[in-house]
C-alpha cells in the first residue's frame, strides 16, 4: 500500500537560509551553562536542538591540544569560567579584627552580597536622608562545611521539562519515517544524538565548593563587604568568613575527561558536523520533512528560552545559601551613609571580646576611615569622636559637638558637624532597636 505523501505537489520548498533562521545559539549556550546546577539535567539532552555551532565553538575551546586549538581557535577558559561559575569580582572586604584589606573578593563574596542586595529590609523611617543605603548583617557562626563538600544542586523538576523537545523531536522523526522521509528523520535523529551526548559528556563534571583552610590561631573573622551604597557585615570564625572571601566553586572535569577535555573536543567536533550536514540536506528533504524538521527545532528553542529565563546567578546564590545552612541574616535602611558608617561600627564592635588582649585590635576610627575616607577637618572630628563613643563603656552615648572638637573649626563647619553626629546617633538608635533588639543583647554587656 502505497503512502500519500503531505504536501507532495507543491513545488515550494525551504531553503538554507530558512532553516539558519531558526539557529538560537545564545539559548542553546545559556541552557548548557546551568548543567550542572540541576541534578540528573545531564541525562536529559536527548533532543534536537538548535544552536549546535555556536555551542561547538564555544564549548570546543575547552578542549586543549593543537589540534583542538586549531578547530576552536581562541582562549582556554577554564571549566568555572566557562559556565560562569567563576569570574564575578566580589566587593571590597575589610576584617574588622584581622586587618584585612581584600579589593576584590572572589565570585562567592559576589554572590553573598547579591544575597544581601535581594533579602528583603526592614525600612526605619527617620533621619536626614542624602542617599539611603543598607546594613546586612550575616551570621556564620554555626556553618559547617568540609573540603570538597559536594554542591546541593538543585531539584530535577525544571529539568524534567525537558521531556517535552524530547518527545516532540521523537514524534517528529517518527512521522518522517511513517511518510518514508528518510532523510529528515536520520537528520532529525543525528541532532538528537549529537545534543544527548554532547549534554552527556559536557555535564559530568562534579561540582563542589574549594574553601581556604586559615591558621587555627587566626583571630576573629568578623569584617565588612564594602559597596557603593551598602555594607554587608560578616559575623564568624575566620575558617569561615575567608572561605566566603577568597573561596570558590570548582568544577572537577579532570577526573573523568582527562587535563586537556578531550572528549569534550570530540563532541564539539560532533556538533559542528551535525550542524553542517543539517545545513547542506535539510533542503534536499520533502517539504514535510522540513516541517516537522524546523517543528522539532522550534520546540527545542522553546525549552532552551525557557532554561535561559532562570537566573543563573540566582540559582548559584540559591545552592551556596542551603549549602551554607541558610544561615539568619538581617538587614535594615538608614537614611545616609553617616549613620550607616555608625550603625555597622557598633555592630562589629558587639563582637569584640573584652576579655582577651587583642581586643584592642578593634580600632573604630580606621573602620569609619573606609567607610567614609573624606580626609577634612570636620570629617576627622567626626571620626574621632564616633570612634570614642563606639569604645564608651558608659550606657548613654554622647552625640553632641564638644569643645575639644569645634575649638578648631569655623561656625559653619561646626554646624556641619553637629548634623553629622545627629546622622551618628541616628545609626546608633538603629542599632539598638534592629540589631540589639532582634538578637536579644544586652546593652551592659556590650559596654
Amino acid at each position: 500500500m502505497s503512502i500519500n505523501l503531505p504536501l507532495k505537489k507543491t513545488s515550494f520548498t525551504l531553503d538554507t537560509s530558512g532553516v539558519m533562521g531558526f539557529f538560537g545559539g545564545e539559548e542553546a549556550l545559556s541552557a548548557m551553562s546551568t548543567v550542572h546546577l540541576y541534578r540528573g539535567r545531564h541525562l536529559l539532552g536527548w533532543y534536537n536542538s538548535p544552536g549546535s555551532y555556536t555551542v561547538a565553538k564555544k564549548f570546543g575551546q575547552l578542549a586543549k591540544s593543537r589540534l583542538w586549538d586549531g578547530i576552536f581557535p581562541g582562549p582556554n577558559p577554564t571549566p568555572e569560567e566557562m559556565f560562569g561559575l567563576d569570574g564575578k569580582e566580589g566587593p571590597r572586604f575589610i576584617g574588622a579584627f584581622s586587618g584585612t584589606d581584600m579589593t576584590p573578593t572572589g565570585h562567592l563574596a559576589y554572590l553573598i552580597a547579591q544575597k544581601a542586595k535581594d533579602t528583603e529590609e526592614t525600612i526605619n523611617l527617620g533621619g536626614r536622608e542624602t542617599t539611603p543605603g543598607s546594613v546586612s548583617i550575616i551570621e556564620l557562626d554555626n556553618v559547617e562545611w568540609h573540603q570538597g563538600d559536594n554542591v546541593p544542586r538543585k531539584k530535577i523538576v525544571h529539568a524534567l521539562y525537558a521531556a517535552i523537545p524530547i518527545t516532540s523531536s521523537l514524534a517528529a522523526c517518527l512521522a518522517c519515517a511513517f511518510v518514508h522521509d528518510w532523510l529528515a528523520s536520520g537528520l532529525i535523529i543525528l541532532g538528537m544524538v549529537s545534543s544527548g551526548l554532547s549534554c552527556l559528556v559536557i555535564g559530568s563534571g562534579k561540582l563542589h565548593f574549594r574553601r581556604v583552610e586559615p591558621s587555627s590561631y587566626a583571630p576573629q573573622g568578623d569584617g565588612f563587604l564594602l559597596m557603593r551604597n551598602d555594607i554587608v557585615i560578616l559575623k564568624g570564625a575566620e575558617k569561615q568568613v575567608v572561605s566566603i572571601t577568597k573561596g570558590k566553586l570548582v568544577l572537577d572535569m579532570g577526573r573523568i575527561h582527562g587535563e586537556k577535555f578531550n572528549a569534550v573536543g570530540i563532541c564539539s567536533l560532533l556538533l559542528l558536523s551535525q550542524f553542517l550536514i543539517q545545513l547542506l540536506l535539510v533542503p534536499r528533504a520533502t517539504l514535510f520533512g522540513q516541517i516537522m524538521f524546523l517543528s522539532s527545532l522550534a520546540v527545542s528553542w522553546a525549552y532552551n528560552s525557557f532554561l535561559s529565563s532562570l537566573e543563573k546567578e540566582k540559582i548559584q546564590t540559591d545552592i551556596l545559601w542551603k549549602w551554607l545552612n541558610e544561615p539568619p541574616i538581617t538587614k535594615f535602611v538608614l537614611p545616609n551613609r553617616t549613620s550607616e558608617a555608625a550603625c555597622a561600627c557598633f555592630i562589629l564592635h558587639a563582637g569584640v571580646d573584652k576579655s582577651r588582649k587583642s581586643s584592642t585590635d578593634f580600632k573604630p576610627k580606621k573602620i569609619l576611615e573606609y567607610m567614609i575616607p573624606n580626609d577634612t577637618r570636620v570629617w576627622e572630628a567626626w571620626r574621632k569622636h564616633v570612634a570614642e563613643q563606639v569604645l564608651s563603656k558608659q550606657k548613654i552615648k554622647c552625640f553632641r559637638p564638644i569643645e575639644e572638637l569645634v575649638a578648631d573649626l569655623d561656625d559653619e563647619e561646626q554646624k556641619l558637624l553637629g548634623q553629622l553626629l545627629e546622622d551618628a546617633e541616628h545609626g546608633y538608635k538603629c542599632y539598638q532597636k534592629y540589631y540589639v533588639g532582634i538578637n536579644g543583647l544586652s546593652l551592659d554587656t556590650l559596654a
